[in-house]
């Protein structure tokens, strides 16, 4: 390969990355939101911010699923070991959270009080179900794991909105100040 191409992740692997970022972001602000939305537009937020969650908990295990059969290109030669760490890290950390905040969000609904008497349906198109060994406990305990699962939730979504923040700050510092070709890394074609 000629030393100016620069190596690129898989139209699938960019595909993805896109498509997760824009759900995580816009859920981010759906949840940021919520409470300032006018009294009719709160339930179809909150019912549009579990179907994004849901769909973005798939798709991370489509990514995770491909990223084992595809290596990832090589980070870019300028890069310094102590750079290299901490985008490993802050990948990790990504993918962490990233299937966390779905697994926490349906675990809070599912120990919702008014779960059985309001099903959840993706994009009010596909009924989803609730966790049956959380939707069995007793109400108290029900409540008490609805709470505790909603602050676990929300902790998560500030640790996410960090490490998002944090992953475009390291590729514009890569692409604009190290002047490296990082964008195109992630890019279509």
């Amino acid at each position: 390969m000629p030393s100016h191409e620069v190596s690129r992740y898989t139209t699938t692997a960019i595909i993805l990355h896109w498509l997760i970022a824009i759900f995580m972001i816009v859920n981010l602000l759906i949840a940021w939101l919520a409470d300032d939305l006018p009294e009719g537009w709160v339930r179809p937020a909150i019912d549009t911010h579990k179907s994004i969650g849901i769909t973005v908990l798939g798709l991370v295990l489509l990514r995770i699923l491909w990223r084992a059969g595809h290596k990832p290109p090589p980070f870019s030669e300028g890069m310094a070991g102590w750079e290299r760490a901490l985008a490993h890290l802050g990948h990790f950390g990504l993918y962490i959270l990233m299937l966390f905040m779905p697994i926490t969000g349906w675990l809070h609904d599912s120990a919702w009080k008014d779960a059985a008497s309001h099903p959840m349906y993706l994009f009010g198109m596909v009924g989803w179900p609730r966790l049956g060994f959380i939707t069995s406990l007793p109400a108290d305990t029900k409540e008490m794991l609805h709470g505790l699962f909603g602050e676990i939730h929300e902790i998560g979504g500030y640790g996410l909105a960090a490490l998002v923040l944090l992953h475009i700050v390291g590729a514009m510092k890569h692409q604009f100040i190290d002047r490296e070709a990082e964008f195109r890394r992630m890019w279509l074609r």
